[in-house]
């Protein structure tokens, strides 16, 4: 229900797991379709990682559990009704997933040039049956990382987040029942993203006139449905 909890933890694994080192994958060809929202900034990119690499990154995020709380994170009573986990992971696995989508986003935000590597801190969200994460815009976040000794983690200087990557990690085909990204464009409609497994949805967030109001919808059923927010990140 909001509100933050002391102590909530945030994550990060003592070495790489194997699967979370990605490597090239020839089968995928990432595309961008940009979306109308009326002068919003907001595209989808399929082929950003495989079906096994996605299932992965779900086995890692239940690896550290789902709680009810975020760390650090407070939203108004009834808005964030689902499950979270925050951890920090490292280019093993992100730098890849930068390479295959760096070409297709935009080069400069509001002045600020694209940053070469994503925020290596992942907000991971369960949806369980009737979970629902209501209208709401995303902050703008720093990028962080972890130090040498992978225990603590490091904010990185000069640099803000401009974009929100939703990374979708399952989908109808998984038995997945509702929980379509709702994007409010600027002229007042409405638009439906379907999750589709290892395909991101990318928009403007912060808090300025250019964040995309937005709603996870109800999902309903036995499958959770599972979805990464990644950072992108722009500065000097």
């Amino acid at each position: 229900m909001g509100g933050v909890v002391h102590e909530t933890p945030v994550h990060a694994f003592e070495s790489t797991p194997s699967c979370l080192a990605l490597g090239p994958q020839p089968s995928l060809q990432p595309r961008r379709h940009d979306i109308d929202l009326g002068g919003y900034l907001a595209f989808f990119i399929d082929d950003v990682v495989t079906a096994a690499e996605a299932d992965c990154i779900v086995a890692a995020s239940e690896h550290f559990g789902y709680r009810e709380e975020a760390p650090g994170i407070s939203t108004p009573p009834g808005m964030r009704m689902n499950k979270s986990v925050h951890w920090v992971a490292d280019e093993a696995l992100l730098g890849p997933i930068m390479q295959r989508i760096q070409p297709l986003l935009p080069p400069a935000i509001g002045g600020a040039a694209l940053h070469g590597r994503l925020s290596h801190r992942i907000n991971m969200y369960r949806y369980d049956d009737n979970d629902v994460f209501n209208r709401h815009i995303d902050g703008d976040w720093p990028g962080y990382g972890l130090d040498p000794s992978r225990r603590w983690m490091q904010e990185w200087s000069g640099l803000r987040s401009c974009l929100t990557m939703l990374l979708y990690l399952n989908d109808p085909s998984d038995g997945v029942v509702g929980g379509n990204t709702q994007l409010l464009g600027r002229d007042g409609r409405w638009v439906e993203v379907t999750p589709r497994k290892g395909a991101a949805l990318f928009f403007r967030h912060g808090f300025s006139p250019d964040s995309v109001p937005h709603i996870g919808a109800r999902v309903s059923g036995a499958v959770p449905k599972y979805v990464a927010r990644i950072n992108v990140l722009y500065g000097d």
